[in-house]
C-alpha cells in the first residue's frame, strides 16, 4: 500500500477590520499566535510563523508551551535576518523563567542571541508606537497570565474651555494650568486563556474596537471541564456578546475536538442573531475567505467610481 500523506499544517487564519489585520494560528494545546501587522505587534508565539517575525513586540500571556513554545526561535530569527532585537512581554512571574530558556540555547548553539524581555504587572504600560501603548490587565488561569489592551491616547482640549480665544488659552497655560486632557481610545483586546472574570466588566476590554478571546469549550456537558481547566465556554461568549460593544469579537483557542464548520454553526445557533455581523471564528478559514474576498469586490467597485 501506498502510505498517506503527511498531515500538513494549518493556514494562517485571517481577518481584515479595518484597518487591522488579525492572522495567526490557534488551536486549542497546540499553538496560539496572534499577530496585528499594523500594531507591529504579536501576542503569544506558540510558534514562530514567518510572518510574526516582523513584529517587534510580542506580548505573552502565560508560559503553557502552545502559547510559549516559540520564543527563542523568535527572537533567534529576528537578530539572523537583520530584524533587529526582538522584545518580549511577558507576566513578572515568568520573567526570569525566559532568561533560563535563552540561556540554556546558549549552551545547545554555542552563541548568544540578543534579546529583551519586560515583565509586566497588571497595570504596566508600554509605548510600542507614537501614542500607541500596550496595557496589561490580570486574567484568570491556571498560571501566571495577563491579558493586554492597545490603547491610543489622544490630547484634547478640556470641555469646558472650548471655544476660549486663543490669547486666554495661552494665559491659562502661562499660568500653569492643564488645559488639555488625555483621551484612552481602547483599539484591540487580548485576554489570552482566562476564566470569567473581573476584567470582563473592564471598560477598556468591553469597548475595544477587536476583542480577541478565547473560547476553549462550546458542548454544553463541557462547562466543568472549562471551569477545571480555567478557560472560556461558549455560554460566556453569549454573555459576553450582550455586553461588549466591539466593532469585532473575534475567537481563538477552538480545539481540534470539534471541527471548524461545527464549531461555526454552535456559535451562530448559542449567540443571538443580532451579534452575528461582528462574531469571527480566527481558524474558520473558509468563511473568514469569502469575507475577505467580498471586501476585496467592494474596494475594487469604489475605486471605479
Amino acid at each position: 500500500m501506498v502510505p498517506r500523506e503527511p498531515a500538513r499544517n494549518p493556514n494562517l487564519g485571517f481577518l481584515y477590520v479595518p484597518p487591522y489585520r488579525i492572522q495567526g494560528i490557534s488551536i486549542a494545546g497546540e499553538q496560539t499566535v496572534i499577530q496585528v501587522p499594523e500594531l507591529d505587534l504579536t501576542f503569544d508565539i506558540g510558534l514562530c510563523p514567518r510572518a510574526t517575525l516582523t513584529s517587534n513586540y510580542a506580548a505573552l500571556t502565560h508560559g503553557h508551551m502552545d502559547h510559549a513554545a516559540g520564543i527563542a526561535y523568535y527572537f533567534s530569527q529576528r537578530y539572523f535576518q537583520g530584524m533587529g532585537i526582538g522584545t518580549v512581554i511577558c507576566p513578572k512571574p515568568i520573567e526570569q523563567a525566559i532568561h533560563n530558556v535563552m540561556s540554556a540555547w546558549v549552551d545547545l548553539e554555542a552563541q548568544k542571541t540578543p534579546y529583551k524581555v519586560l515583565g509586566f504587572e497588571p497595570g504596566d504600560e508600554l509605548e510600542i508606537k507614537n501614542n500607541i501603548f500596550l496595557r496589561a490587565f490580570e486574567t484568570q488561569h491556571t498560571v501566571p497570565s495577563l491579558g493586554y489592551n492597545v490603547i491610543e491616547k489622544r490630547s484634547k482640549l478640556r470641555p469646558d474651555l472650548v471655544g476660549l480665544p486663543q490669547e486666554q488659552l495661552l494665559k491659562l497655560k502661562e499660568q500653569g494650568e492643564e488645559i488639555t486632557q488625555i483621551l484612552r481610545i481602547p483599539l484591540v483586546c487580548y485576554t489570552g486563556d482566562t476564566m470569567w472574570g473581573p476584567h470582563f466588566e473592564n471598560e477598556e476590554v468591553l469597548g475595544s474596537q477587536i476583542l480577541i478571546t478565547e473560547c476553549t469549550f462550546l458542548e454544553s456537558d463541557h462547562k466543568s471541564r472549562a471551569s477545571v481547566g480555567k478557560h472560556l465556554h461558549l455560554d460566556n461568549i453569549a454573555e459576553l456578546m450582550e455586553r461588549a460593544t466591539s466593532e469585532a469579537v473575534v475567537l481563538v483557542h477552538t480545539s481540534r475536538r470539534t471541527h471548524i464548520s461545527q464549531v461555526r454553526k454552535m456559535v451562530l445557533d448559542r449567540v443571538p442573531r443580532k451579534h452575528h455581523d461582528r462574531l469571527f471564528v480566527l481558524m474558520d478559514n473558509r468563511t473568514n475567505k469569502l469575507r475577505y474576498q467580498k471586501q476585496m469586490a467592494e474596494a475594487e467597485a469604489l475605486e471605479q467610481k
